[in-house]
């Protein structure tokens, strides 16, 4: 990855449109678009930056290239055969990246989000994809005890709830033409990571 705000942010951009065209695990739009309309969405609710490139890169983790996925599993311990979630891997290569923490942490939450919500609103389980309630059952099922307490205190808890709502609901096929590109937010990573 290039080392100036600038080539890392033109880095960003070739791997969102370059690798972000398979389908979205069971959903009818490719990861791009996912990602896509869930950076629209924080964008459109007035959300500061942290908040729209964490909504854009939150399935980053998804996507990477095998060998950088490895190197940050390697980074974070992970050796065995054991699988470190997508947020995690998304987290810590954005980090590597110099990336914020807002931002890291954010993508690096979506999971518990979800886990958060499903605990405390029986409603939001019942309006997930069918994809997204066969997911959880892997992610660990909705948070509990000391988990929940933890989740609730967080500073950006609220932050948090919003992208997993945008991510929830960037699931629309067909709306590619009202959807800002990828490239829009070249600038946008660029001066996040110049003040990073």
């Amino acid at each position: 990855m290039a080392t100036t705000p600038g080539g890392t942010a033109d880095a960003i951009i070739r791997l969102l449109c370059e690798r972000g065209t398979s389908d979205y695990i069971g959903e009818s739009i490719s990861q791009l678009e996912h990602c896509l309309q869930c950076a629209h969405s924080a964008a459109e609710a007035g959300s500061d930056d942290e908040t729209v490139l964490a909504a854009l890169l939150h399935d980053i983790g998804q996507f990477l290239p095998i060998e950088d996925a490895k190197d940050v599993r390697m980074s974070m311990g992970e050796y065995s055969v054991g699988r470190v979630g997508h947020e995690r891997v998304g987290e810590e290569y954005l980090k590597g990246l110099g990336f914020g923490d807002k931002v890291s942490k954010l993508v690096g939450s979506h999971v518990a989000a979800k886990r958060y919500l499903t605990a405390v609103d029986l409603s939001y389980y019942d309006a997930l994809s069918e994809a997204s309630k066969q997911s959880l059952k892997f992610q660990g099922g909705p948070f509990e005890g000391k988990d929940l307490d933890t989740f609730e205190q967080d500073p950006l808890r609220d932050e948090m709830v919003s992208l997993r709502r945008w991510d929830d609901e960037a699931k629309i096929a067909g709306i590619e033409d009202v959807t800002p590109r990828a490239e829009l937010y070249r600038g946008m990573i660029q001066r996040h990571l110049e003040r990073a």
